[in-house]
């Protein structure tokens, strides 16, 4: 197997990847990172000393790529299929990278922030940062709300990596702050999203470990 996917099938952001693979239907084997566990985690350390995961192993390259949104262009260049993440057009390129983003960083990073809020021991949980991470969470509700009124996917009417970012950052997102009657066009969009076989299967495969996620 040319690929090597270091991942766990809950985390949101190895989600992201997993989703392009099964899109394009690319062959990759899938090795499940346990953090907890030294030896497992010494080893992947070992690959990427920041330790964050999901990471992509081309065996056939020898390149050991990191970060979501570069393995996504990566694999995009190097192993194409029937979904091209990125428009031809240039300026849809653009608008593709800056969606992605948008759906990692005041998505997926202020869910995060609530998420391990949750697990911190007694005594030391930050309210003041989860009350700021909520209300960065309704500004990009906000945002997607009109982003939405016009389109069936992130940038129009094709799927596109945004689309692969924006799926399990607003699953997740929905379970911890709730998008309520004001964001109707954003729940509309994530289950879309939910339909979607690739993304379908992705939330399949963590169903499984459902029960180690904190639903406060």
């Amino acid at each position: 197997m040319a690929l090597t996917l270091y991942m766990h099938p809950l985390a949101s952001f190895c989600q992201k990847v997993l989703i392009a693979l099964y899109e394009n239907e690319i062959p990759f084997e899938a090795r499940l990172v346990d953090l907890m566990d030294e030896a497992d985690a010494a080893h992947y350390k070992n690959l990427w000393p920041v330790g964050k995961m999901p990471l992509l192993r081309d065996h056939a390259r020898d390149r050991t790529v990191p970060e979501t949104s570069i393995i996504l262009e990566y694999l995009a260049r190097h192993y194409p299929g029937r979904t091209p993440l990125f428009p031809a057009d240039p300026d849809l390129a653009l608008q593709t990278r800056l969606w992605d983003r948008f759906y990692d960083l005041y998505v997926q990073e202020p869910m995060s922030k609530i998420v391990v809020d949750r697990i911190r021991p007694e005594g030391t949980h930050d309210a003041y940062g989860v009350e700021e991470a909520k209300g960065k969470l309704q500004v990009a509700y906000g945002m997607i709300e009109e982003q939405m009124a016009t389109r069936t996917w992130a940038i129009g009417e094709d799927f596109t990596m945004a689309d692969c970012a924006a799926a399990p950052a607003l699953f997740y997102a929905e379970l911890v702050v709730p998008f309520g009657d004001a964001h109707p066009k954003t729940a509309a969009y994530l289950a879309r999203l939910r339909t979607r076989p690739s993304v379908a299967r992705v939330i399949e495969e963590a169903k499984p470990y459902f029960h180690m996620f904190p639903r406060g």
